[in-house]
């Protein structure tokens, strides 16, 4: 990083390449990343692949029908929406419909909101930002105490062990329902000639985006044997986060976290960090 510093307050990125390992808004993000005058690194960790074998949301659908699910808690606005759809293969929509008459729905913020919209459905309560786990137990704990209560979980790429303790401590019975999840890209080539693009000095900003890309990248560099190298060039990078659950993920890795965005959302991440990106270098050196 070593640029000279332009004035403060300014969106622009001056030409800094500015490295993402953003997958489903690739092309977005690129472009981001280019309106605000940055050089764009952008290579996907992960994909996301529906889960080969659905059984769990499936057994969902029929503990929702001929049950009771006393809560369901939205963790993403894509996992709401498939969630959804797999049930409507298998119910009529107005069954469905009656059935979570009966069931508390909480969603994890604006996306699985809108998710329900677009179905013409309201939750219960919406988890207010940042979003976090802390902040979904927080909100059933002022809507719906869950000691005795059935609680199902749709599930967001990954398990989320620390919100299923702690609704199991106050008393829930827990059921997970994964509806995605993430794998390794099919080919590594790009995405390790990004990671030594980064060991050799060549990225001055790293911009993530969602926690699975930390998981991802560690352990593509857990398989070549450069983690070490990659936390020393990551010091010297300025790494952005999307929200405090990815900051969570990055620092559980030892990476630096040094931006949040005001709001989780991708193109208020870029370009609040075009503005303060010089100023946040020369606090690091």
């Amino acid at each position: 990083m070593t640029s000279a510093i332009h004035g403060f307050g300014q969106p622009d990125f001056h030409g800094l390449t500015v490295a993402s390992f953003e997958s489903r808004m690739a092309v977005e993000m690129a472009r981001l990343i280019g309106r605000y005058g940055g050089k764009s690194l952008v290579v996907p960790a992960l994909r996301e692949i529906p889960l080969e074998d659905n059984s769990a949301a499936l057994e969902f659908g029929m503990r929702l029908m001929t049950e009771r699910i006393d809560m369901l808690i939205l963790l993403t606005g894509a996992g709401t929406s498939a969630l959804f759809d797999l049930l409507r293969m298998r119910y009529s929509w107005p069954s469905i419909v009656e059935a979570l008459a009966r069931t508390a729905i909480v969603a994890r913020g604006p996306k699985p909101a809108a998710a329900l919209r677009a179905l013409a459905l309201k939750p219960t309560a919406t988890v207010p930002e940042p979003n976090t786990w802390v902040d979904v137990v927080r909100t059933v704990d002022e809507h719906l105490p869950v000691k005795g209560l059935r609680v199902a979980v749709q599930e967001y790429g990954m398990p989320n062990p620390a919100l299923h303790e702690a609704l199991q401590r106050r008393g829930a019975a827990v059921f997970q329902v994964p509806i995605y999840k993430w794998a390794l890209p099919d080919d590594l080539v790009l995405l390790r000639r990004a990671l030594e693009n980064m060991m050799a000095g060549e990225v001055a900003v790293l911009l993530i985006t969602n926690a699975a890309q930390v998981d991802h990248v560690m352990q593509v560099l857990e398989l070549d044997g450069k983690v070490e190298f990659f936390r020393s060039a990551v010091t010297k990078m300025v790494v952005a986060s999307i929200g405090p659950t990815t900051s969570e993920r990055l620092r559980y890795h030892g990476w630096p976290v040094d931006f949040e965005p005001s709001h989780s959302k991708m193109g208020i991440l870029v370009k609040e960090l075009s503005e303060q990106i010089y100023e946040i270098i020369e606090e690091k050196r």
